[in-house]
């Protein structure tokens, strides 16, 4: 008998807890597109925890915030560049006083869209 190819099934009783934190959340969803721009086949259900959602999302919450002029282009520039680097921008330090302000006004606003849906907790 030959050996099937396919990936298997992901269990659909496997409960996706939420993540901690908005910034959780925008890591996680930063570092999963990357990879899938890179070329991984990322498939519901198939990570060892599943999570609450897909990354695209997180970016239409983003998206539906940003075209409501809840976010502005400053803080979606430095939800990208802070997420690549997966590191919050630092409130003590002189040059990143603003990006910090920034990132928590974007963190603010994403926090009920994200709550709402259940993928933050």
């Amino acid at each position: 008998m030959a050996q099937s190819h396919r990936q298997p099934r992901p269990a659909p009783d496997a409960a996706a807890d939420p993540f901690p934190t908005v910034e959780a959340a925008w890591f996680w969803c930063v570092q999963a597109r990357t990879a899938q721009i890179q070329g991984a086949r990322l498939a519901a259900g198939m990570s060892d925890r599943p999570k609450p959602c897909e990354p695209l999302d997180i970016l239409a919450v983003v998206d539906r915030l940003y075209r409501r002029r809840r976010l502005l282009a400053e803080h979606v520039q430095v939800l990208a560049q802070y997420g690549r680097q997966l590191l919050p921008p630092d409130p003590d330090s002189r040059r990143e006083r603003r990006a910090a302000a920034l990132w928590a006004e974007a963190l603010a606003a994403l926090a009920p869209p994200l709550q709402d849906k259940g993928i933050v907790a």
